[in-house]
């Protein structure tokens, strides 16, 4: 019966006052029986009931809980697949929840009445929902309540009444509870569903979300590792550049061992092979109203004034920079790093037997006989005495040689330029405070652009992890160092440098913690950084990537999964487990330094 304002309590018999055969109200004592409004007054609140027509169930087994919502026709616009919702208990503990499916339920009643119905509707001018029920699944996220005048959130124990109205989260403190994500931090971007910020009743509306930066709550997540995947026209390298910004804000500072009981602010070294993290020397594009809106939530933004370009020295290339304003810094790589890291120069495939001979024969006879510099030890392996001697004493076989000869040859461009070298320039290189970025995009051969870029990483996580390091400044100094197109530098293969480069990452990374070192990196192939370097790092940022192997290799779960090879500019999922709720973001629309050639 679709019009139940006049049913009565057994039935409803006849309301025709005009009968006279009829028994008021059909009773037996001739009196009428009260008729109630099944419609009540007042506002409805909420977006429905929870429904336990197929059970309402809460269990440890994810996969036999059912939690199920009636959506009123009000609230059906309103509601989207990962939408979040709450749902009270009568002691004012409140189920946090999101939802996982929606349906719609018992469209028609009688088989052969398909065909009227389908003709009627294709016939309308739209549908009258009223003749069907939507319902939502939901799935449990936590159980909110009240300790102490602190909102708190524990596992859901608890199952809540049926027709318990659901509403939408709307109040700040709640979804930030429900979903773990610290009240403060490293701004990322803000909670989306669906590609559209989440909002509130709240100023701002939108909900920010931030990496937790503080030891009170275990230590901060920079030194924990960072991961950030995107393909071509994601976004990547704006973002990478918006979180690189908060980290240097002058407020963040972590403590450090050495000197007492003090603070000093990061360093960060960004490693950059397309020239474009220099730029954040310089101020962004946005007027005064998007400036007052990133100080009313926090967030740094504007060029970083203490941002250097340390520009590598290498055979005839030149650097060209009229798209930032950042001062240059040249330098040079001294062939004297190659005997702390010879695999620096085995970059052309040595095997073990040949990189054995590099390192523990040719190498330290040179260090001892002939002095120092690329060019010497070239000369040193052209005398034709030392292969015949070598050979005949069995240190190091004629084929051997030669090998080795061959391919430590092509580095004349690399070592030993006309500026001065590195080690002469850490207290300039590493600097609390300070953005070092290191642009390859001017050398020619990539042979070269690699070997600038390890020998410098290498240099810092040496410095990092030595118990006896040869500069203070690195060990001292928190450090972030930044690698875009990681997936070049940290692979898988069977090469003697390769497996040298990922021990030796594999290493910075466990120890990044207790060295405050945290790994940042940034990626169109996660698939191809190595896993003993992928299993440490413990937050990781995806944009939007269209290969399966690389959606597979980011390991985010299987609700969020979905969602990135359909993920526009600025969209993101965010897992860091140690930090949230897995969870979906939008970036900031403007960049908070300057970005782009033009």
């Amino acid at each position: 019966m679709s019009n139940l304002e006049d049913f009565t309590e057994f039935g409803g018999g006849s309301n025709d006052e005009d009968d006279e055969s009829a028994t008021p109200g059909g009773g037996p004592d001739g009196d009428r029986l009260e008729s109630f409004d099944a419609t009540p007054t007042g506002r409805d609140t909420g977006i429905g009931v929870l429904s336990a027509a197929s059970g309402l169930r809460v269990s440890e087994d994810s996969e036999d809980t059912r939690i199920r919502a009636y959506v009123t026709v009000d609230g059906r616009s309103r509601v989207r697949i990962g939408s979040y919702l709450i749902a009270p208990y009568p002691d004012g503990e409140r189920l946090f929840c999101r939802i996982t499916g929606l349906e719609y339920s018992q469209e028609y009643r009688a088989d052969d009445a398909t065909e009227i119905h389908a003709r009627r509707a294709m016939r309308s001018e739209g549908i009258d929902e009223q003749d069907f029920k939507l319902l939502a699944t939901l799935e449990p996220v936590a159980v909110l309540y009240e300790d102490d005048s602190e909102l708190r959130r524990r596992m859901t124990d608890r199952v809540p009444k049926p027709e318990t109205v659901v509403s939408r989260a709307e109040q700040k403190a709640e979804i930030k509870t429900g979903l773990k994500i610290p009240a403060d931090g490293v701004f990322l971007g803000r909670l989306a569903v669906g590609g559209e910020a989440v909002r509130t009743a709240a100023e701002p509306p939108t909900i920010d979300y931030r990496l937790n930066d503080d030891y009170d709550g275990g230590d901060p997540l920079v030194f924990r590792h960072t991961l950030i995947a995107g393909g071509t026209g994601s976004g990547k390298t704006h973002l990478a550049k918006n979180i690189l910004r908060q980290y240097l804000a002058p407020e963040r500072s972590y403590r450090v061992e050495t000197g007492g009981n003090r603070s000093l602010r990061p360093a960060a070294v960004q490693f950059d092979p397309q020239d474009e993290y220099a730029q954040m020397h310089d101020d962004g594009e946005y007027g005064p109203d998007r400036a007052r809106e990133f100080d009313r939530e926090g967030v740094a933004h504007g060029g970083h004034e203490d941002t250097l370009a340390f520009v590598p020295k290498v055979g005839s290339a030149s650097y060209a920079a009229s798209h930032h304003d950042a001062e240059q810094v040249p330098f040079t790589i001294p062939f004297e790093m190659v005997h702390t890291n010879p695999w620096l120069i085995a970059g052309s495939g040595l095997n073990d037997n040949q990189y054995n001979a590099l390192v523990n024969v040719l190498l330290r006879r040179f260090r001892r006989e002939s002095g120092s510099g690329y060019d010497a030890f070239r000369s040193f392996l052209d005398d034709p005495a030392l292969r015949e001697e070598l050979h005949e004493s069995g240190a190091v076989h004629e084929a051997t040689f030669d090998a080795v000869k061959r391919r430590v040859r092509g580095f004349g461009s690399v070592f030993d330029q006309d500026a001065p070298p590195i080690t002469d320039r850490i207290a300039q290189f590493v600097r609390p405070g300070g953005l070092s970025v290191v642009p390859t995009y001017h050398i020619g051969r990539r042979r070269h652009a690699e070997t600038v870029v390890l020998a410098l990483a290498s240099l810092l996580v040496d410095q990092k992890l030595s118990n006896d390091p040869d500069h203070e400044r690195i060990k001292e100094t928190p450090l972030i160092v930044g690698m875009d197109e990681a997936h070049n530098f940290l692979t898988d293969a069977d090469s003697v440098q390769a497996r040298r480069v990922i021990g030796k990452f594999t290493e910075a990374a466990k120890q990044g913690r207790k060295e405050r070192l945290g790994l940042f990196l940034i990626t169109q192939d996660p698939q191809d950084i190595a896993d003993p370097v992928s299993k440490q790092i413990n937050t990781t940022v995806v944009l939007n990537l269209g290969d399966e192997d690389a959606i597979s290799a980011v390991n985010v779960p299987a609700n969020l999964e979905s969602k990135i090879p359909y993920m526009e500019k600025g969209q993101m999922v965010v897992h860091s487990p140690d930090n949230s709720e897995p969870v979906e973001l939008i970036g900031l629309e403007r960049c908070l330094t300057r970005h782009g050639r033009s």
